[in-house]
């Protein structure tokens, strides 16, 4: 059985494991939260490293990517220099596939895309899923100011958001990532704050963690697309009225995993190093497992 383990910075209260089979071979996969403890993930790490077939790094990425140019988060190199043996991902590697993917499916299949409201909380975080929105006929709102920086401006344009990707995105990936992104118990706080673009939204995009944690109390009729979901997560959203949720990634053992934690999977079924491994090659074994994004009526 092949071991799949995420190393999060976000909350112990989202650990979560399961067994999973995929293309006739078993994997118990599972997360492991550290409570924005940053010496306790990489205790983690070294202790793993050599023992799994493939980690994931949660609660952070390692890679921003930008107008197909990449960025390296530096705080994030303190993790994955950790991991000497066993192959380290961010989710990166599926965020610009899965997701692309995801969006694609949804619009043909599931919802009809074209002229709906898209509000992305951050759409540098996942430049795939939001050049997918623009491709799809929606009118997005990017809240990258908004809801990382706190500056209260909408960018209303892929253009624009590629523009302040150039501009931002070498100084971002220097700052402290605790300053850009709620990590250990700072998850669990919600903050409502700007919400107009929630309510004037027909689709709220993007991290659930930076969702959620500008979540306003009353979201009739919204629909959300995100990556990982607990099962106290689809409690909430059910509470303040969301009418549909789709998660990026499939629903397993009652809830959906991050990408990083699925990247981490695809990395140990392929047994390639992380450094050759193209776009192709998940976006090939994606179509062999035949993922489909988890979607769930709430009310």
């Amino acid at each position: 059985m092949k071991r799949v383990v995420s190393v999060s910075l976000g909350s112990s209260k989202r650990n979560h494991a399961v067994e999973a089979e995929f293309l006739g071979e078993k994997f118990h996969i599972e997360r492991i939260g550290t409570d924005g403890n940053w010496e306790r993930a990489i205790a983690l790490i070294h202790e793993l490293d050599g023992k799994v077939d493939a980690l994931g790094m949660g609660g952070i990425d390692l890679y921003v990517y930008v107008a197909g140019k990449r960025y390296t988060i530096r705080d994030a190199r303190k993790l994955v220099r950790a991991a000497h043996v066993t192959p380290m991902v961010d989710g990166s590697g599926l965020k610009n596939t899965l997701e692309r993917r995801c969006i694609h499916q949804i619009s043909t299949d599931k919802l009809s895309l074209q002229g709906k409201k898209v509000l992305m909380v951050c759409g540098v975080d996942r430049f795939g899923m939001a050049e997918s929105f623009v491709e799809a006929g929606c009118q997005v709102v990017f809240g990258d100011l908004i809801y990382t920086v706190g500056i209260p401006i909408p960018i209303r344009s892929i253009q624009g958001l590629r523009r302040l990707g150039r501009v931002l995105a070498p100084l971002i990936v220097t700052l402290p990532f605790d300053m850009l992104y709620p990590t250990g118990d700072q998850q669990d706080v919600i903050i409502p704050r700007h919400s107009q673009y929630y309510y004037e939204a027909d689709i709220i995009a993007g991290d659930f963690n930076y969702i959620r944690r500008y979540l306003p109390e009353h979201l009739p009729g919204k629909v959300i697309i995100t990556n990982t979901t607990t099962r106290e997560d689809v409690k909430l959203l059910k509470e303040r009225g969301v009418k549909l949720l789709i998660t990026t990634t499939p629903e397993m053992g009652g809830r959906s995993f991050g990408t990083n934690v699925m990247e981490a999977v695809l990395v140990a079924i392929l047994q390639k190093p992380v450094d050759q491994i193209q776009a192709d090659d998940y976006l090939h074994l994606l179509h062999e497992l035949n993922f489909q994004p988890g979607i769930q009526e709430l009310n």
